[in-house]
């Protein structure tokens, strides 16, 4: 399937998308066979070797290096875990921006810090590389059934640019603002995602202990006040410890951005204490 391309600065052409994606993990994975489905010439990255296979039994190209990626690619994905990786794979020595040409667009949706992201985008911008931060939710299962949620910051016109390969993955993809502004509403959507988690882990702890059947009483949630996502699949889908892991870093980058914003959120703070006991379990 071909897709047309607007740049800045060019006329309707009928160039492929050419999209470079780095980072297979248990998030990335699906949304690059997305891709490869979707029928756009597809680079991709990881240090692990069976993803990158898997994907190249699809028809994806294999990159040795983020380099090689920024160099074949018009929209480069990042799905990496911290902000140390992401700095590593964008603006090192092999990285993409060694090799991105002026025109091309960075997607940073791994949940990081705003600051790593204007980071990001003043070195990118240096080389004419544009940069737009799109963190996601939906997890695995939301890329699977291609229902995740963008929220994404930026210069509109490369929104619009991206837009065509995050539909491959997304069923609501939300400019909210300009750059940093996805990365501050994916931390302010974890803040209530956790606490969500925690309400209802103790809520369902206090039925289950008393002798009530945990699936009634999700039918009594759901059908008052209390009802949410969370507490809709709680009895089939509750949070495994890795969720929780990276939940936790969420927050302190949720608690980091409000101590710089002078906000105090002393809910969000006790969630993260109750989280990082529980990841140590």
């Amino acid at each position: 399937m071909k897709q047309d391309v607007i740049a800045s600065g060019e006329s309707r052409s009928d160039r492929v998308i050419r999209v470079g994606f780095i980072g297979l993990g248990e998030q990335g994975k699906p949304m690059a066979i997305n891709l490869a489905k979707a029928g756009f010439e597809l680079t991709v990255h990881d240090v692990r070797r069976e993803p990158v296979e898997e994907l190249a039994a699809m028809g994806a190209r294999v990159a040795e290096s983020p380099r090689e990626v920024g160099a074949l690619s018009d929209v480069i994905e990042v799905v990496v875990v911290d902000d140390a990786q992401v700095e590593r794979v964008v603006l090192g020595d092999d990285g993409i921006v060694a090799g991105a040409r002026p025109g091309s667009v960075v997607a940073i949706h791994s949940t990081v810090r705003p600051a790593t992201i204007r980071k990001v985008a003043s070195e990118c911008g240096r080389r004419g590389i544009g940069v737009i931060d799109a963190p996601v939710s939906g997890g695995a299962f939301g890329a699977e059934q291609r229902a995740m949620s963008y929220m994404v910051g930026g210069d509109a016109e490369l929104v619009e640019q991206c837009r065509p390969v995050f539909e491959t993955s997304g069923k609501s993809i939300l400019h909210v603002g300009p750059l940093c502004a996805g990365m501050t509403a994916k931390l302010a959507h974890q803040v209530i995602i956790c606490i969500n988690v925690l309400a209802t882990s103790e809520g369902m702890a206090l039925a289950k202990r008393s002798g009530l059947d945990p699936s009634r009483v999700q039918e009594v949630v759901r059908a008052g006040g209390a009802q949410s996502r969370i507490a809709d699949n709680w009895v089939k889908h509750a949070p495994a410890a890795n969720a929780i892991k990276l939940w936790r870093k969420d927050l302190e980058l949720a608690l980091e951005c409000a101590d710089e914003l002078g906000l105090e959120l002393p809910v969000t703070s006790l969630v993260r204490q109750v989280f990082e006991r529980v990841t140590q379990l």
